[in-house]
């Protein structure tokens, strides 16, 4: 059965997408740490980001390079943080997210709620420094 990332990446669930390879996307989290938090994704299923072969993995914390850089120009942080943790979606995925201090990026925290608004210009924002 697809996942939800897989969804998106195939257009059958809307994302605010901020980053397209050939193998890769890049979109808002829709429940973020951060006002900016990103996931990246293999276009590929695959389930654990360490059964990923080498060179997608590679190329996947590249394209999630290209991303955070954007992501630091627009977005008012000392850091994009990294984080895999890989048990929420059996979909390989990274977390970009925008911090200022370690427990900024605590995934036991509340969730923002954003408004479509709000994540759209986010999306404009991180896009258009890519």
């Amino acid at each position: 059965m697809a996942t939800i990332f897989s969804k998106i990446v195939s257009g059958d669930i809307p994302a605010y997408k901020v980053a397209e390879s050939d193998r890769f996307l890049a979109f808002l989290d829709i429940f973020p740490l951060a006002e900016g938090h990103v996931l990246v994704v293999p276009k590929v299923e695959i389930d654990y980001i360490f059964d990923m072969d080498d060179d997608l993995l590679g190329e996947m914390l590249v394209f999630s390079k290209k991303v955070a850089k954007a992501m630091d120009k627009v977005l008012p942080c000392q850091r994009v943080g990294v984080a895999v943790i890989g048990l929420e979606v059996p979909h390989a995925h990274i977390h970009l997210v925008p911090i200022n201090n370690v427990s900024d990026i605590d995934f036991s925290k509340p969730k923002l709620k954003l408004s479509p608004e709000v994540f759209e210009e986010l999306r404009l924002k991180i896009s258009s420094a890519l």
